[in-house]
């Protein structure tokens, strides 16, 4: 009787389990453990604990589609990045000129995020991620076929209001997948952005070996790549939407200003490099002009291979825990460089700072696209809009700081910056850090 007894009751819990089986499972809850279990990520998000299911195809599918994008996205800006000596010369462009141009291709960027935000929210992320795609691809060709600089101004405008839209657009897409997938990956469709601006370069170094000019070298990128990157991204998927009303800019919440500041203070980092670490070697470590290119070179490789590796480090830690770390490491960073002033210990902070640095963008648009009063679209515009103003102001400060007192002053600002990111890095809680 004790065994017919077991043996019903197993197969009472057998037909629950049974009949419960593809819908939701328990697990028990590990603290620190998955994304689920991870401190900070909490289920008012948008990021909730469950159990993490299986990747099905359909997700694995998702993930390719948007890496393509964000590879997309930065192959083509890789590819106009390194051809810029070429329109220098065709132009006879100084360094004022140059600026200006530059200025053009940013502000264009700073433009075009409200719109995409808003684009993004009424259509889909995934829509508006693939049809900004092909008018970004479209664009670059265009900055060759200027024929003055007015038109080349024109040109960088267009080009920059594309490569900032589909920023808003695809991280969005990247914030849906993610929240699917219920693991941290944002970090690692960053990595892919890195991957393909690297690419971009390689592809202008090609170019100009073979005697390619600008005009056929943009029109072979955009249109393989394009229809590539493209193609991997046509897939079905449902985006959430919005179709709240509201001004076609307005400032973010109060939480997210502070998400905003984050990555500010990241971002106007990431700008100081691109621009500013081979002349610190220059000038402060006293190296030469080829070794001075190792910096930016390290500093982007430690980037790369921390993107695609973070989403462990998240899902331990929790995104707070992980970027009050990731602050101390860039602050570490410049304290090497700034305080042993040689190459081998600038290459060594240049490396820890992009380390730092690259969790806290991806981390900022994850809270962003999580946020519970502002729809996904705008509050990720509203955040790149921040974001993206430490990357154009970080070039500048950094020179109006060093012409006015010295160099190294400017970088222990950066340094300082570095700390505003663990001291605020509570707001990048999804709950906004209540």
């Amino acid at each position: 009787m004790a065994w017919g007894m077991a043996l019903s009751c197993w197969r009472v819990r057998l037909g629950a389990e049974v009949s419960t089986f593809g819908r939701r499972r328990k697990a028990p809850a590990r603290a620190g453990r998955g994304l689920q279990g991870a401190r900070g990520w909490g289920t008012s998000g948008g990021l909730t604990r469950k159990p993490r299911p299986a990747v099905y195809p359909s997700l694995r599918r998702a993930r390719l589609a948007v890496s393509a994008m964000f590879f997309l996205n930065g192959i083509l800006f890789g590819a106009w990045a390194v051809r810029v000596p070429a329109f220098v010369e065709t132009f006879a462009l100084d360094h004022g000129a140059l600026g200006r141009l530059l200025l053009c291709l940013a502000l264009g960027a700073i433009l075009s995020f409200p719109l995409a935000g808003r684009l993004s929210d009424r259509i889909g992320a995934d829509r508006a991620s693939r049809a900004i795609g092909v008018y970004y691809a479209l664009c670059l060709p265009l900055i060759a076929l200027a024929p003055s600089t007015g038109w080349l101004a024109l040109a960088l405008l267009l080009f920059g209001a594309g490569h900032g839209a589909m920023d808003v657009a695809m991280n969005g897409w990247a914030a849906e997948v993610e929240r699917k997938v219920m693991r941290p990956i944002m970090s690692a469709f960053h990595a892919m952005w890195s991957l393909g601006a690297g690419i971009g370069a390689l592809s202008g170094g090609g170019a100009v070996a073979l005697g390619l000019g600008p005009l056929t070298h943009f029109g072979l990128v955009a249109l393989v790549f394009g229809a590539l990157t493209l193609g991997l991204a046509m897939i079905p998927w449902e985006s959430q939407r919005s179709a709240a009303k509201g001004p076609g800019f307005a400032l973010p919440s109060r939480s997210l200003m502070v998400v905003g500041f984050v990555a500010f203070c990241s971002s106007l980092g990431e700008g100081a490099m691109a621009d500013w670490s081979a002349v610190f070697l220059t000038q402060i470590a006293q190296t030469d002009e080829a070794s001075a290119a190792l910096g930016y070179t390290v500093y982007s490789a430690a980037m790369f291979v921390a993107r695609l590796t973070a989403g462990h480090a998240i899902a331990r830690l929790g995104p707070v825990t992980t970027a009050r770390i990731a602050g101390l490491f860039a602050f570490a960073g410049l304290v090497v460089a700034l305080v042993g002033q040689t190459l081998a210990t600038g290459l060594i902070g240049f490396a820890l700072l992009g380390l730092g640095y690259s969790v806290v963008i991806p981390l900022a648009f994850t809270r962003a696209a999580n946020d519970r009063e502002t729809p996904q679209g705008r509050a990720i515009a509203g955040v790149a809009t921040l974001g993206y103003g430490g990357m154009v102001l970080g070039p500048a400060v950094i020179g109006g700081i060093g012409h006015a007192f010295s160099l190294p002053v400017a970088f222990w600002l950066i340094a300082l910056l570095a700390l505003g990111i663990t001291a605020f890095a509570a707001s990048l809680r999804p709950d906004g850090g209540k």
